[in-house]
C-alpha cells in the first residue's frame, strides 16, 4: 500500500487553511468506488452462476457419459442429459441459494477470497447433502447418482476457487486497488487504533487507506503526532477534505454524548460509522445486534467454530489428518523413543494433565524430552538452554517431534490438529485472574499447533501476545487458516526450546 504519511504529515494549520467550508461530501472518487464495488460484486454473482452450472455439466459428463467409471456404465450410461437437466437445475438452485444466504458477494469477500473459500466449502457441503437428500426423499426420475453429486462438489469447488482467485487478482491490481480503497479516519487514539493502523499499513493490497486520526491530544505516541488531523470539533472539515469513507471511534473513554455526535455527523455526511465496543474487547466477530422487547442490545453470539456445520468439517479433517499422521509417525516415534531411552532410561512417553475445551481436563501425550525429575519442583515452562532438557530433547522440541503422539489425542477427540495450545491446570489458575480474557481460548478444542505458535509466541514469551493470537484464531477460524497453520508448523521453529 502506498505510504499515506506523506499526505497526512502536512501540518494541522495547513489542513485548516486549505479546507473549504462547503465542499459536498461524497465526491467523484467516492461515487466511482461504489460503482466499481457493485460492478465486481455483480461480476462475482454472474461468474458463480456459470461456475456452478459448468460444474454440474462436467460432473454429468465424467460420471455418466465419459466411460471413466465402467463398472456402473451398464445401468446408468443411457441416462441422457435432457432427462438430467432438471436435477442439475435443482442442484444449481440449492447451491446458489446457500451462497446468497451466506452473503458471499460482499466486496470484502470479492477482494480477499481466503475467508470466502472456507465459507463456500461449508455452503457446498451442506448444499450437496440437501440436494442428495431431496432427490432420495422425492425419488426423482431418473434416480440421482451419489458419485455424480460427489464429482459435482469437487469440480465446482476447484473451478470456483480458480475463478474467484482470478477475480481477486483483478480487483487487487494496482489500477483498481487504488480506486477501491476505503479512506479510514480514526477518532481517538488507543491500543485498538494502533492495531488497526498497523494492519492497514502492513498489507500492500488492503481495502483500507488509513488517513489519520483526530481527537483529544492527551497522550499518544510521538510516532502518530504527524498523523494528527485536529480536534473533534473539526470532524466535518476533515470528512470533506479527505473524502472519508469510514469513521472508526476507537477512544474507549469517549463520553456517550460525543459518540452520539460523531455518529450523527457521519449520518448527515453519508459516511460509514464504526465503533470499537467498550464492553467487548474480545470475540468481537461474534457481536450481533438484537433486541429484548423493543430495546436494542449487543451480544456475543455463536462464532464460526461454534456452528455445527463447521464443527463437523473440522472434526472430519481431524479424524483424517490424525489417522494419517499417526500412521506416518509410528516409525519416527519408535526411533525417537529409542534415542530417548538410550540417553535417559525410563518411560519413553510423558503424560501430562492439560485443560481442553470448556475447561475439561485430559492427559496429553508427548515423547519425553527432559529428565525424569524435570518437574519435581512443580510445573514450569521450558527455558532457552534449559538444563533439564535431554540432548536429544533439544532436537525433538525444535522440530516438534515430541508432539507426534498427540495425534492419538486428536483421534480421541481431546484435541484438534489446530487450535490454542493446551495449558497446565495449575498454570491456568494463575493466568485467568492476571491476564484479561484468558479463558476465551477454551471455547474451542486445543491443538497440536496453533496461530500463536507459528508466530513465535510459545514457551516463556509474552503471555498477552500469545493470548491475543489465540483469540484472533478463535474469532477468525476457517478451514483455509487451519491448513495454513499446519503448513507453517514445519518451517517455523522460533522459540521452540
Amino acid at each position: 500500500m502506498q505510504n499515506t504519511l506523506g499526505i497526512v504529515s502536512s501540518s494541522h494549520l495547513t489542513l485548516r487553511a486549505t479546507v473549504p467550508k462547503a465542499i459536498p461530501i461524497g465526491g467523484q472518487r467516492r461515487h466511482y468506488r461504489h460503482f466499481l464495488e457493485k460492478v465486481f460484486s455483480l461480476t462475482a454473482v454472474c461468474g458463480d452462476l456459470l461456475v456452478v452450472v459448468l460444474g454440474f455439466v462436467i460432473a454429468y459428463w465424467v460420471r455418466l457419459a465419459s466411460g471413466w467409471i465402467p463398472e456402473y456404465n451398464a445401468g446408468i450410461i443411457q441416462v441422457s442429459f435432457v432427462s438430467y437437466w432438471k436435477l442439475i437445475f435443482l442442484g444449481w438452485a440449492i447451491v446458489f441459494v446457500g451462497m446468497l444466504r451466506e452473503n458471499l458477494y460482499r466486496y470484502e469477500f470479492v477482494h480477499s477470497p481466503r475467508k470466502m473459500v472456507a465459507k463456500f466449502l461449508g455452503v457446498l457441503s451442506v448444499s450437496m447433502m440437501i440436494f442428495l437428500g431431496l432427490s432420495l426423499v422425492a425419488k426423482t426420475e431418473p434416480p440421482i447418482s451419489r458419485l455424480f453429486v460427489f464429482c459435482a462438489a469437487v469440480v465446482i469447488f476447484v473451478i470456483f476457487c480458480g475463478w474467484r482467485l482470478i477475480l481477486s487478482r483483478v480487483v487487487r491490481s494496482h489500477f483498481f486497488n487504488e480506486k477501491l480503497r476505503r479512506h479510514l479516519l480514526i477518532v481517538g487514539w488507543s491500543k485498538h487504533a494502533a492495531r488497526i493502523r498497523a494492519l492497514a499499513e502492513s498489507r500492500t493490497k488492503s481495502i483500507w487507506h488509513y488517513v489519520g486520526w483526530l481527537g483529544a491530544r492527551t497522550s499518544h505516541p510521538a510516532l502518530v503526532e504527524k498523523e494528527y488531523l485536529g480536534s473533534l470539533a473539526e470532524l466535518k472539515d476533515v470528512l470533506h477534505a479527505r473524502e472519508i469513507d469510514v469513521v472508526l471511534v476507537a477512544d474507549m473513554e469517549m463520553s456517550a454524548e460525543n459518540v452520539a455526535d460523531v455518529a450523527d455527523m457521519c449520518e448527515r455526511e453519508h459516511v460509514d460509522f464504526r465503533l470499537v465496543p467498550r464492553s467487548f474487547e474480545v470475540l468481537v466477530s461474534g457481536l450481533h445486534a438484537s433486541s429484548i422487547g423493543n430495546v436494542p442490545v449487543l451480544g456475543v453470539e455463536a462464532l464460526h467454530l461454534q456452528e455445527i456445520s463447521n464443527q463437523i468439517i473440522k472434526r472430519g479433517v481431524d479424524i483424517i489428518g490424525g489417522g494419517v499422521g499417526l500412521l506416518l509417525s509410528v516409525p519416527i516415534i519408535a526411533v525417537c523413543g529409542t534415542l530417548v531411552y538410550l540417553e535417559s532410561p525410563g518411560s519413553i512417553f510423558y503424560r501430562q494433565v492439560r485443560t481442553g475445551i470448556n475447561g475439561q481436563r485430559f492427559k496429553m501425550l508427548k515423547i519425553r524430552s527432559m529428565k525424569p525429575d524435570a518437574e519435581a519442583d512443580g510445573a514450569q515452562w521450558a527455558q532457552k538452554d534449559d538444563p533439564r532438557r535431554l540432548r536429544i530433547g533439544a532436537f525433538l522440541r525444535k522440530w516438534n517431534l515430541d508432539e507426534l503422539p498427540q495425534f492419538w489425542n486428536v483421534l480421541n477427540g481431546d484435541m484438534s490438529l489446530v487450535g490454542p495450545r493446551p495449558e497446565r491446570p495449575e498454570l491456568i489458575e494463575q493466568f485467568k485472574y492476571k491476564i484479561p480474557h484468558y479463558n476465551a481460548r477454551h471455547t474451542c478444542k486445543p491443538g497440536m499447533t496453533g496461530w500463536a505458535q507459528v508466530n513465535g509466541w510459545r514457551g516463556n514469551t509474552d503471555l498477552e501476545e500469545r493470548i491475543r493470537h489465540d483469540i484472533w484464531y478463535v474469532e477468525n477460524w476457517s478451514l483455509w487458516l487451519d491448513f495454513k497453520i499446519m503448513a507453517l508448523t514445519f518451517v517455523k521453529q522460533e522459540n521452540a526450546y
